[in-house]
């Protein structure tokens, strides 16, 4: 079993008296693609938030590790059209980094030419990898990516989830992603998480995909989820019965 980075057990954050996420136990290991799926306003971004100690847990157990490191990246981020900025100039805001630094994170996001371009020139699949460059800055342990690829068509999210899978395989990182799409990410992921407040269900996301409580929480009936992942996972490699799902 890999070191755990991240582990929280029985996690419940209140804001007010609302409560937004309640009975949370997870954890992510070393080398782990872990995918949080879920409507809007389950409490996805509240999970991240609470993950990397930007709000604090009403209630529950959250324990790091030691030398946890965190990258993070975000949904979108908005640059004003007007700053002419290269691409080199964002990697090294606000301190600067090593150039060598710098050459290696754009390399491992798949985008190692476009240190001289200007910010404001870039595809959106550019851009995210630029995203996706300044938060392997520092080499973390962790990645965090909240919807990174809103905003992107299918196949510029496909390109882009394959590159985080590129990311793990060299530095053995762990990931969490955020995503309204299970079809998109279940290439690249090992572990599904379905949330709405508690966690559903979780597990590997071929059975997660035709799990009775996915279906339910995106209003799917069981034909609709099985011809809906196998035309986007064709060539996914499912392994049979040793499969499993957690129900919570």
């Amino acid at each position: 079993m890999s070191k755990k980075l991240i582990e929280c057990e029985s996690l419940s954050v209140l804001y007010g008296k609302r409560r937004v996420l309640h009975d949370i136990t997870m954890s992510v290991g070393v080398g782990e693609i872990v995918t949080v799926i879920g409507p809007n306003g389950s409490g996805k971004t509240t999970l991240f938030k609470a993950l990397i100690g930007a709000i604090q847990p009403s209630s529950g157990k959250l324990s790091k590790a030691s030398d946890l490191k965190v990258g993070y990246v975000p949904q979108k981020l908005h640059i004003d059209e007007t700053l002419p900025m290269t691409v080199k100039r964002f990697m090294n805001l606000p301190g600067g980094h090593p150039p060598e630094e710098v050459t290696e994170a754009l390399t491992h996001a798949g985008v190692p030419d476009l240190d001289k371009q200007q910010v404001m020139d870039l595809s959106g699949g550019q851009f995210q990898r630029v995203l996706l460059a300044r938060a392997l800055l520092g080499s973390p342990n962790l990645l965090l990516l909240d919807e990174a690829t809103q905003g992107l068509d299918h196949r510029g999210a496909a390109d882009f989830y394959r590159q985080i899978g590129e990311v793990r395989k060299k530095l053995g990182c762990g990931v969490v992603m955020i995503s309204h799409e299970l079809h998109v990410v279940m290439r690249q992921t090992d572990r599904v998480i379905c949330l709405n407040g508690h966690i559903c269900c979780q597990g590997e996301p071929e059975v997660v995909g035709i799990s009775p409580e996915y279906r339910a929480l995106f209003g799917l009936d069981k034909d609709e989820a099985a011809l809906y992942l196998h035309q986007n996972h064709h060539d996914h490699q499912c392994g049979s019965n040793e499969r499993g799902l957690d129900h919570v």
